[in-house]
């Protein structure tokens, strides 16, 4: 159960941003955390994105640097007017994840950065299947997210972490294999990469 902080760090975007820092000293520091799961991907000039529940821009800053057909989605109109001020570069969609504007085949690559914790397992899944909907084929989906920590060491430190800012739904996705669950969805290929102890993973699927 989420303490005050949780709403707390949704309200003022300087602490949402010294707890993204924090909690990136892990992996590296924020910037290394946030392009995790663009590592490996050849994306080309003229490659259309699509920053899903992208907050106030933090990775959808690093996104136009890549490409500058970059659109962000999210369904709090607060951290859309935040992206716009942030990443202006962008163009903004205000939707829901599970039922999103866009024809069959639009992006060739879509991404999400530690917001799929925040879903219902059953909203999850329609959520996946609406990213396969949405992508080209052979496009792909990546993303980053909480994972059940394969190192001990790491066990008291993500727990502190979702006990204090987190809900029941991140506890339930630590409990997910989320491979398995974008197979079902339809993608073809999934490549999944661990960091920070086990505690985050990073998977690449292919549609």
């Amino acid at each position: 159960m989420a303490t005050i902080l949780r709403a707390w760090s949704y309200r003022y975007q300087w602490l949402y941003d010294a707890i993204s820092r924090l909690a990136a000293i892990s992996v590296g520091g924020e910037a290394k955390f946030r392009q995790l799961a663009l590592q490996g991907l050849a994306i080309a000039p003229d490659t259309k994105i699509l920053d899903l529940c992208c907050a106030s821009g933090q990775t959808t800053g690093f996104l136009v640097q890549r490409s500058p057909n970059v659109t962000g989605l999210d369904a709090s109109p607060r951290s859309l007017e935040r992206a716009r001020k942030n990443v202006p570069q962008a163009e903004y969609i205000e939707a829901f994840a599970e039922s999103m504007p866009f024809a069959d085949n639009s992006f060739d690559l879509v991404h999400t950065s530690v917001a799929l914790h925040e879903m219902q397992p059953e909203q999850l899944r329609s959520i996946i299947k609406e990213v396969c909907r949405v992508l080209k084929p052979d496009g792909v989906f990546t993303l980053i997210d909480f994972h059940k920590p394969t190192n001990w060491l790491y066990k008291p430190g993500i727990s502190l972490f979702l006990l204090l800012f987190e809900t029941q739904t991140a506890w339930q996705l630590l409990q997910t294999d989320l491979v398995e669950v974008l197979t079902q969805a339809g993608f073809k290929k999934c490549d999944r990469s661990f960091f920070a102890g086990g505690s985050l993973q990073v998977i690449q699927a292919y549609k």
